[in-house]
């Protein structure tokens, strides 16, 4: 009528069939009520695949289970009464209940700030992914909600458990951290019983005391982030140590600042059951991540979720590693943890020994990559265990090699005194730069060689108290370590660097400050033999600086130097441009110094002489390493 009105407004008679045939091509020209439209495939996908982790609003599924039982409405105007029934009424699919329980507990729980709430979704998702009617595979395996529901679980429980703490030095601000100490935490629907097992809280002769969330953590510096898919709430712990001399020898190696990546995960144990009468017991299972990756969760074997690279990262954000990089050069003498080589976790048998040395003015840190796709190799991950060492970087090569050589064979003794672990006896050494100069001679049989340097008078021959004569007659003479099978040397000057001229050598004397040990010990020489003094008179305690300089006594002595039979040799050599490589370097070292002959095979990357965070450089030690450990 409407429409009739209209055209009789216009002024003039109109014919009823005309008016007819006006009606039928507006009505064609307009969408029906039902139809379609097109739309960009990216956008409906978006929308298929959207979930409360990914939006501000549930995903398809629950918005249809709303709308398929009229309570969309009502959740709307009183979320927590709709959530109320639908806790209380089962449905003919319940399955479908629960994860559209879990979905709306979280959003509700999120916009209005209650945990009770978050902490039901975790329940609930949970509840969804033990439930009867999916695990009897009415749902199909590659429904969305299965993945989602996992996801739900780790981000509520992780925001459920979580509460902020002031910094251990009581400083402001304070930062998040999950609580997993027994207690009573309240739901909508009753309460949840949390209990734990005190000793999944003891690791290496340590105690787990702080939990940190990896949930909201950007990593920098790394190529890759490894975050293993799974369920559990990945977490880097601190941790405190514990009394009584097995733990002081368990964390010998293990400094104070590690961040520990583990995956804490919540059983709710008969949960169909204790959702009905509200009273849900959870118990805590932790796993660090070098120790397990799976969990049983109602009979089945799951992964856990993993995030170690987050961890290795924030335990690297502000350490002080990196200040003991130029701090370490500069005052040779400066305090090392232990004897310089460091354990990322507790010894583990049956693991094969990466020991990682650094080179000059650089840390352990520097390892960082190489370290993060070690671990995350499948292949080496569960066979290997990567050490790493550390030591003041303008030290004598020779003084820095042979606390290198007492560090190896102390740990020997230590950790497998009966000779029980043969894996222990297949070390690999990877070295960059100085480093792998130290890394040759823990392969090395030097004979004669570099005492000749200093006097033909053999050192037994020479006056000097017991403790000097010890430490010469361990910088002097080395053997090869017999548990060193491999070593890989990375962008390593065998002939020395070229940038070390006599401006650079100078500029470092006066800047560097010598072990007073080894000043006293040269003083003590001088001074007990007169006819040597004279000779020495002429010379300076060398520093690593000196020691690198092509042409050095040091370094002719070691390229005289033969491997030992039967270790394994490679060579990773970084250069600048393109063309013949004997005319190319680095920037530090020449690839005619880097050239090694007689290694099982030569690698040559496109990089500056810092190749440790090279992809190529990485691939190779990883294809090393896994040859290594399949040689078996």
């Amino acid at each position: 009528m409407k429409l009739w009105k209209l055209v009789s407004e216009m002024g003039a008679p109109v014919p009823r069939g005309a008016v007819l045939l006006f009606v039928l091509a507006v009505a064609g020209a307009c969408a029906t009520p039902v139809g379609v439209t097109r739309e960009d495939p990216k956008v409906l996908y978006r929308s298929l695949s959207q979930s409360v982790l990914s939006a501000d609003s549930p995903s398809l599924f629950t918005e249809q289970f709303l709308r398929r039982h009229g309570l969309d409405e009502a959740f709307e105007k009183d979320p927590e009464a709709t959530l109320a029934e639908l806790h209380r009424t089962r449905t003919s699919s319940d399955s479908e209940r629960l994860f559209a329980l879990a979905e709306l507990s979280f959003i509700h729980g999120r916009q209005e700030r209650k945990r009770e709430y978050v902490l039901a979704a975790a329940v609930y998702a949970y509840a969804f992914l033990a439930s009867e009617e999916r695990r009897a595979q009415v749902m199909p395996a590659a429904d969305p909600r299965l993945r989602w529901a996992v996801d739900l679980y780790n981000v509520a429980l992780t925001l459920g458990l979580t509460q902020s703490s002031p910094l251990a030095n009581g400083a402001a601000p304070a930062r998040d951290e999950v609580v997993l100490t027994e207690r009573t935490l309240d739901l909508p629907f009753g309460r949840i019983q949390l209990q734990n097992r005190p000793e999944q809280f003891l690791w290496g002769g340590y105690k787990f005391t702080h939990f940190i969330p990896l949930i909201d953590y950007k990593v920098r510096g790394l190529r890759n982030r490894y975050r293993q898919p799974g369920i559990g709430v990945p977490l880097a712990a601190e941790v405190a140590p514990i009394d009584g001399p097995d733990a002081d020898r368990a964390r010998k190696r293990i400094p104070p600042t590690v961040k520990v990546p583990i995956t804490a995960f919540v059983r709710f144990e008969d949960i169909a059951r204790t959702l009905a009468d509200g009273q849900i017991r959870g118990v805590i299972d932790l796993n660090a991540v070098d120790e397990a990756t799976t969990v049983v969760g109602e009979g089945v074997i799951l992964p856990l979720e993993t995030d170690s690279t987050a961890a290795l990262a924030l335990g690297l954000e502000g350490a002080p590693v990196w200040g003991a990089e130029i701090g370490g050069f500069l005052r040779a003498g400066r305090s090392i943890f232990g004897d310089g080589l460091i354990m990322m976790h507790p010894y583990r048998r049956g693991r094969v020994p990466v020991i990682l040395v650094h080179g000059t003015a650089s840390s352990p840190a520097r390892w960082a990559d190489i370290v993060n796709e070690i671990q995350n190799d499948p292949a080496l991950r569960t066979r290997v265990q990567v050490w790493l060492f550390m030591y003041n970087t303008s030290n004598p090569i020779l003084a820095s090699a042979d606390r290198l050589r007492i560090a190896l064979q102390t740990i020997i003794s230590d950790l497998d005194p009966d000779g029980q672990d043969p894996a222990l006896r297949r070390m690999v050494l990877v070295g960059h730069s100085q480093g792998g100069l130290l890394a040759r001679l823990m392969v090395t049989d030097s004979g004669n060689r570099f005492w000749a340097n200093v006097s033909s008078v053999p050192l037994g021959d020479l006056k000097m108290s017991a403790e000097t004569r010890e430490l010469l007659q361990r910088a002097m003479f080395f053997k090869p370590v017999p548990s060193v099978q491999r070593v890989v040397f990375m962008a390593t000057p065998h002939q020395g660097s070229f940038r070390v001229t006599s401006l650079v050598i100078g500029t470092v004397r006066r800047l560097v400050t010598l072990p007073p040990r080894l000043v006293k010990d040269l003083g003590d020489l001088r001074e007990h033999n007169p006819d040597l003094a004279m000779f020495l008179a002429r010379r300076q305690l060398p520093t690593a600086v000196d020691n690198m300089r092509p042409g050095h006594p040091f370094i002719h002595a070691l390229s005289e130097s033969p491997l030992a039979p039967g270790v394994h040799a490679h060579s990773i050599i970084a250069v600048k441009g393109a063309g013949n490589p004997l005319g190319l370097n680095d920037g530090v070292v020449a690839y005619r110094s880097a050239h090694f002959e007689g290694v099982e095979s030569e690698k040559i990357v496109q990089s500056p002489h810092s190749l440790q965070s090279n992809p190529a450089a990485i691939q190779e030690v990883r294809r090393i390493l896994r040859q290594h450990v399949d040689a078996d």
